[in-house]
């Protein structure tokens, strides 16, 4: 698992960060590609990390913790406690302006580094509203918590349901809600301020391993062990289009920013591209 140093802090962006099995989190320099430092508190496997928008690194363990580090010198800032067993997947409330930095739907780029770092903090800013970002957190333990780690190391919300191991959970686009993908086979829509239980979304007959946002945060995708993906609609909480064609399980799945399609990999060893 890597993450780059958000486009609002650097551009061109250099720096990124990785976790490993081998318990670590390391930060490197793209272009030199040396190590700049170490970070390592963790005791097992290290499961997910993310770079935040506000010079914070985010990692999660199997041995059930998250750590909040500074990404400027490596240090811990402070360790996040709850989960039972090992944490699987983190998701931040700037997931997709932070991928996009200065890019929106439009496709318009910028002239220089210096627009686009402006841009992207705007872009940034307005996702935010002046609130520290959140990060959401999944478990084998079948919960998920959501923080706001830049502030508290104290929860904001348990967010119990899931009656399986979570796999993955990610914010819309907006910030307005977070989606679960879990070995129930079902997917759930969660408040993605106040952290409560909103709708369960049923259809796949397998484990659902991951799920993707449209960038208007109106549709989302998701891949399951049964071989299909599916378009959900959140406004009307119903299953939209069935889109067979995986010979075997759907592992990954992503939808373009600017909207115009989905990629899909699977245990069949085929690449799908989707047209929206």
């Amino acid at each position: 698992m890597q993450a780059w140093e958000p486009a609002h802090k650097a551009l061109p962006s250099r720096r990124f960060v990785s976790g490993s099995k081998d318990n670590t989190i390391r930060v490197w320099d793209a272009t030199t590609r040396r190590c700049l430092f170490t970070m390592s508190s963790h005791t097992m496997v290290v499961t997910c990390v993310r770079w935040g928008g506000e010079g914070l690194i985010y990692s999660s363990s199997r041995d059930c913790s998250i750590n909040v580090w500074d990404a400027q010198e490596g240090k811990l800032v402070r360790t996040l406690k709850g989960h039972g067993h090992w944490v699987n997947t983190l998701a931040l409330s700037t997931e997709y302006v932070l991928r996009t930095g200065a890019f929106d739907h439009t496709g318009r780029a910028p002239e220089d580094p210096q627009e686009a770092m402006k841009v992207a903090q705007q872009r940034y800013d307005a996702v935010i509203s002046g609130q520290p970002e959140r990060l959401v957190s999944g478990s084998d333990d079948h919960t998920m918590f959501l923080w706001a780690p830049a502030t508290s190391k104290t929860h904001l919300a348990r967010m119990t349901g899931h009656v399986q191991l979570i796999n993955q959970v990610t914010f819309s686009p907006d910030g307005r809600w977070v989606l679960s993908a879990s070995f129930d086979k079902s997917i759930k829509l969660w408040d993605g301020v106040k952290g409560t239980f909103v709708a369960t979304f049923r259809n796949h007959v397998g484990p659902v391993f991951q799920v993707a946002w449209s960038s208007d945060s109106r549709l989302f995708v998701s891949g399951s062990k049964d071989s299909t993906l599916k378009v959900w609609d959140v406004r009307t909480r119903k299953l939209m289009v069935d889109l067979p064609g995986h010979a075997d399980e759907v592992f990954a799945v992503d939808w373009s920013p600017d909207g115009s399609g989905v990629a899909s990999g699977g245990k069949d060893k085929v690449l799908k591209l989707w047209r929206h």
